[in-house]
């Protein structure tokens, strides 16, 4: 940890608020919190232990400043919009760091730095930051509280913003600081709003000590510390030395009319569909099937009865308000319409929140920054959110509470792109599917600072997530696999493929559940496939393809081998890149792939 010199707080009032020491049992436990009071140096130290009376009291507070604007309370329950800095939207992953001792075990797609060198520089932004300010300690729990699978942390932040959602996504209280005091460790994330200078802006992941520590931001992916940051970034460096997998995918479980039950996941970059499969709604003429959310964006992954099993570290969603409403997913349109935070979403005159998808019989609203504004295509922020409890969806997994979580028949990858890759097509082994995952490129999203639109590497979906050298997460995707007897079985699919004249081939939406009916048909064995030198495709005749025609099913999972053998070529100087660590299995199923595909041509 950090170390400075200076005094603990020694004020009878604050003291009292904190309730110190929080361990009295394991009183050692107390150094890290007290070495971080003696840097930021609050007027008040507020303990985080009953959620509900803060909640209210920290809705109010903001209230009163201006923070928050109540919504129209007839549509929207309880719930608030919130106005971040202009300079302050999206994750910033050029200021994202791993910051391991060894710069090999970041590996070369994480930003590194040296840990003393980063914590330097961190430090002399921090330095008595809090003064004048309120220090919030917020002990949480992600996963099920009992489930030996979850784990605890504690973050302190100086925003309220940042309570009021990590209040909403995480379980916090008392119950974390038992936890941590019975287990003796946690992860400390602090955060401190600083004064937002986009040049000074820091997320640093300091994977050996467990401490996160982030400044000059309030923005939910960059200071809600427990989701990407823990959740992602900290629990894969712990699930790699663990043999488990913390990974960012969605889970659905999903019953046939016959009773049969499966558990789905699925990995896809920003925009390629993970939110509204997790959500998805049944086609009205397949009567009978149901689906149950367990995840709508992170899993942790770990080994039962010679199975993968997953549960939701999370306990509320944190997500992408444009492109939802009742048609692309109703079931989200159900969750939020109480108990929400919404973050850069235009504004209705009658206090709504609104984005340009969602209802177009508006002429003005209020902008995201405030301004009355006609020009409704950008009045929300592109990357304007929901942070939303969990409980308040409707179509609830039961084994979202379950201390082992849901057992996973199936992974799915899939990114969002145009041409070439088929609706859906299945691994022929495990290495194959690991090999499908770490090809996965999409489309670059608001979701994050840069350039939208553009093509990029995100294998697993994990690119900005990964703890850890990218090599070593391949290789122990390879060692899973050979740990786990009853292995899931890996698809790919493709919701966005394009015909000539721009417009997509697929329907989407609820008819991608038809593609979800083929692989639990895949899985019982029911159904034939095609073998291809990129994995089994569906033999059209006996896909359930809805309304699609049957010439635009042939184009949908016809291989157009020359347009892979100039992917796979695209995809080695991702590969090299990530240097000798890159697991030589892997190589050896990319040149197999690779010589197969010549073979056609």
């Amino acid at each position: 940890m950090i170390n400075t010199d200076g005094n603990i707080p020694t004020d009878r009032d604050r003291r009292q608020n904190l309730k110190m020491p929080l361990f009295e049992n394991k009183p050692e436990l107390n150094d890290p919190l007290y070495n971080f009071m003696k840097i930021l140096r609050p007027d008040n130290i507020i303990f985080v232990d009953n959620p509900d009376f803060y909640e209210t009291e920290l809705t109010e507070n903001m209230l009163k400043t201006g923070e928050l604007i109540e919504l129209n309370n007839n549509y929207y329950r309880n719930s608030y919009l919130y106005r971040s800095n202009p300079d302050d939207v999206a994750r910033t992953e050029k200021d994202t760091y791993i910051s391991s001792r060894e710069e090999k075990n970041a590996g070369a797609t994480n930003n590194w730095m040296e840990p003393s060198e980063l914590k330097s520089r961190i430090l002399k932004l921090i330095d008595g930051s809090m003064t004048g300010k309120n220090m919030y300690i917020v002990p949480f729990i992600l996963g099920p509280a009992n489930s030996k699978y979850s784990e605890a942390g504690i973050q302190i932040t100086d925003n309220q913003y940042v309570v009021l959602n990590l209040m909403k996504i995480s379980l916090v209280g008392i119950e974390a600081i038992r936890r941590i005091e019975k287990e003796g460790k946690f992860v400390l994330a602090v955060h401190v709003t600083g004064n937002l200078d986009k040049n000074n802006r820091y997320i640093a992941h300091f994977t050996d000590e467990d401490l996160i520590i982030s400044v000059n931001t309030a923005y939910g992916g960059n200071a809600l510390l427990t989701k990407k940051g823990y959740a992602l970034r900290i629990a894969s460096v712990h699930a790699r030395d663990n043999s488990r997998m913390a990974e960012h995918m969605m889970a659905l479980e999903i019953t046939s009319p016959a009773g049969q039950k499966y558990g789905i996941s699925g990995a896809f970059p920003s925009a390629s569909g993970k939110t509204n499969l997790s959500m998805i709604r049944i086609p009205e003429d397949m009567p009978g099937w149901n689906t149950q959310l367990l995840s709508d964006d992170i899993i942790w992954m770990h080994i039962n009865n010679n199975s993968l099993y997953a549960i939701n570290p999370e306990y509320g969603f944190f997500g992408v308000a444009p492109g939802t409403n009742s048609k692309t997913n109703p079931n989200a349109m159900k969750a939020f319409n109480r108990d929400t935070v919404f973050t850069n979403t235009a504004l209705t005159e009658d206090r709504k929140p609104w984005w340009y998808s969602l209802d177009n019989s508006v002429d003005k609203v209020y902008g995201w920054r405030g301004n009355l504004t006609d020009d409704l295509k950008n009045a929300a922020h592109p990357n304007s959110r929901f942070t939303t409890p969990v409980k308040n969806y409707p179509y609830l997994s039961d084994k979202f509470y379950d201390s082992d979580g849901l057992k996973i028949d199936a992974i799915l990858f899939g990114g969002r792109r145009s041409d070439l890759i088929p609706l859906v097509r299945e691994a022929k082994t495990w290495a194959q599917g690991v090999l499908f995952g770490a090809m996965i490129r999409a489309e670059t999203t608001a979701a994050t600072t840069g350039r939208v639109g553009i093509l990029r590497n995100d294998p697993m979906a994990m690119i900005p997530f990964c703890g850890y050298n990218m090599g070593d997460y391949f290789k122990h995707w390879l060692d899973m696999g050979k740990l786990v007897k009853n292995r899931p079985r890996i698809f790919y699919v493709n919701w966005f493929r394009r015909d000539s004249d721009g417009n997509f081939m697929w329907p989407g939406f609820s008819e991608n559940f038809r593609v979800i009916k083929w692989i639990t048909e895949r899985l019982d064995g029911q159904t034939n496939a095609l073998e291809t030198p990129v994995g089994y495709v569906p033999d059209i005749s006996t896909f359930p393809a809805g309304k699609v025609d049957t010439d635009t099913l042939e184009k949908l999972f016809k291989i157009d081998y020359s347009g892979w053998l100039n992917e796979l070529n695209e995809l080695i100087p991702f590969f090299t890149r990530i240097g000798s660590q890159f697991p030589d299995e892997l190589w050896r199923e990319f040149y197999d792939m690779k010589g197969e595909i010549e073979k056609h041509l």
